[in-house]
């Protein structure tokens, strides 16, 4: 059978805009003259609707959308796979299927729902849906395609340390009743790493059965997730029969006989970078926005994102502001300066020491007979988020916050201040990930200063200040909280591993303390198997420790 993965980027809620890219999509693809061609999980609203999905009127174009899939489908040889909510019909639980629904010449001629419902970390789709009610191929051209959606095919003990989290296996269940070839449609969302977990899984599926094995994964960035696309087919012997590239939509058609080949290994900090690009070009586009402003402080952090913005929307689209206060090294404007020449973007400086002894003046009662503290830092962090946000209501520029994982974590940022903004670039990039991708940019010519690589990390809000006045070595801090916060590990077990106690209840201490800052942050991308946000709900008024 020839088939063709439609590796498209659908935009949530845009019913007739993801219309009009499956018939570009179908239209661009005739030539090849396939027998199917195979769209990811839920393509008609995109992915994920979230409680769209609980307003009738957005149900009813659904219907409308889906009816009038079904009619330009008449125009193509082809069949269609495409991911779509279906009403059920149950007068219990939610009447809604997640579904892939087989269109061909104007009919539609199978329907598979989702059975296996995720909710864990970003997934809550329990909350939507209810699981199939049956599994069995469908068939289609002589062939018994076995249809099955995203976590459908993750039913395997050993992604889950040797446990089973569901009890039915679907792909197995379609092999049993004689499926031919196997097709997942998905919405699986980028981490770090992702790739070669879903190839082992899926051709290790092939391998196991000895089908060939059809995965068609959603592409573009959606709020907080970016789909990092990478979709495939795996042979029966579980070698790769062809793959779409990464973070861009693609046309991949192939033959699915054949013995396949040994997928290339992905580079890690390539593909977070292309991801984090990719996040950042969807969240403006697909909300409104062209422009971004980013505030330059001479750190590393806020050089990565200046970087990582003109390669997702280009030079003449990124506004850089450095806003020197007294305690600003010279360097460090020098040094962001250069960083926006290199890039060509434009930059403006912005002083804001007489800003900031205005504010010192109209609380000098106010703060009479107390000693400086963090409530003077503070104030430059939310003077600069002023100036950032009035650009951003002035000219249109969304505001980019600059703020790593592991400030974030730990509360070294400022609510207000540093935080001010409409997506956190690096939200789930801790800061060792930082200079590595800092490195990265720079592999083939200085583009960040070695300058701003150079200097220890400072916040600059007081004289000779450096981060690790208040935090231990990056290198630690980020160990502690890999184990803490993406392993679930405790304090207890994480000294076991080497760590200083004192250390390690220190930096979880800090992680709790800080959980209302984080409830009040921008979005921010995910590239980590836990990010802060909607995968990982923590109570702020609680009194939980470990």
């Amino acid at each position: 059978m020839k088939i063709v993965i439609a590796q498209m980027n659908p935009v949530v809620g845009d019913i007739a805009g993801n219309l009009a890219l499956l018939k570009r999509a179908m239209d661009q693809c005739r030539a090849d003259n396939p027998d199917l061609v195979v769209f990811p999980e839920l393509f008609l609203t995109g992915y994920p609707p979230r409680d769209l999905l609980q307003r009738p009127g957005f149900l009813a174009a659904v219907r409308t959308g889906l009816d009038e899939a079904v009619k330009r489908s008449a125009d193509y040889q082809a069949g269609i796979v495409l991911g779509a909510p279906t009403a059920n019909g149950r007068h219990s639980g939610k009447g809604l299927y997640n579904s892939a629904v087989l269109i061909h010449r104007g009919a539609i001629v199978g329907t598979q729902p989702k059975s296996l419902l995720p909710s864990y970390d970003v997934f809550d789709e329990t909350r939507y849906f209810d699981p199939a009610g049956g599994i069995a191929p469908i068939e289609f051209k002589k062939e018994l395609l076995g249809v099955t959606v995203c976590e459908d095919a993750w039913s395997d003990p050993a992604l889950w340390g040797g446990r089973r989290i569901y009890t039915l296996d679907p792909v197995e269940q379609l092999a049993q009743k004689g499926a031919t070839v196997l097709v997942n449609i998905s919405a699986s969302p980028f981490e770090m790493g992702k790739e070669q977990a879903r190839f082992a899984l899926i051709g290790g599926h092939a391998k196991k059965r000895g089908l060939p094995f059809v995965y068609a994964n959603q592409v573009g960035g959606n709020d907080e997730l970016v789909f990092d696309g990478n979709s495939f087919a795996a042979s029966a012997g579980g070698g790769l029969l062809a793959q779409c590239p990464g973070f861009r939509e693609a046309l991949c058609a192939f033959e699915t006989r054949g013995g396949g080949v040994e997928p290339a290994a992905a580079a890690e900090v390539d593909s977070v970078y292309q991801a984090l690009v990719l996040g950042i070009a969807d969240y403006l586009a697909k909300t409104g926005f062209s422009r971004a402003v980013v505030g330059l402080s001479g750190g590393i952090d806020s050089a990565l994102v200046a970087c990582l913005a003109r390669d997702a929307l280009g030079a003449g689209n990124v506004l850089g502001v450095t806003m020197p206060s007294p305690y600003s090294s010279k360097g460090s404007v020098d040094d962001s300066l250069q960083l926006s020449a290199n890039l060509g973007i434009q930059c403006k400086a912005i002083p804001i020491t007489e800003i900031f002894n205005g504010y010192l003046g109209a609380l000098r009662a106010q703060f009479h007979g107390r000693a400086s503290d963090t409530t003077e830092e503070n104030i430059q962090a939310r003077i600069r988020g002023n100036i950032l946000m009035a650009i951003s209501n002035k000219q249109g520029h969304l505001v980019l916050s600059t703020g790593n994982k592991s400030e974030l974590a730990v509360g070294y940022c400022t609510l207000y201040g540093d935080m001010s903004g409409g997506l956190s670039v690096l939200a789930d990039v801790p800061k060792t990930l930082v200079y590595r991708l800092a490195a990265h940019v720079n592999r083939g010519r200085e583009v960040i200063p070695a300058a701003i690589i150079g200097k220890p990390p400072s916040a600059e809000l007081r004289l000779n200040q450096t981060d690790q006045d208040t935090l231990p070595p990056y290198d630690v801090l980020d160990a502690i909280l890999h184990h803490y916060i993406e392993e679930h590990r405790p304090p207890a077990e994480i000294a076991g591993l080497g760590f200083d106690r004192s250390t390690v209840d220190r930096v979880v201490a800090m992680v709790r303390n800080s959980e209302y800052k984080r409830r009040q942050a921008a979005p921010g991308l995910k590239v980590t198997s836990k990010a802060f946000g909607a995968g990982r709900r923590m109570p702020v008024a609680a009194r939980w420790e470990e």
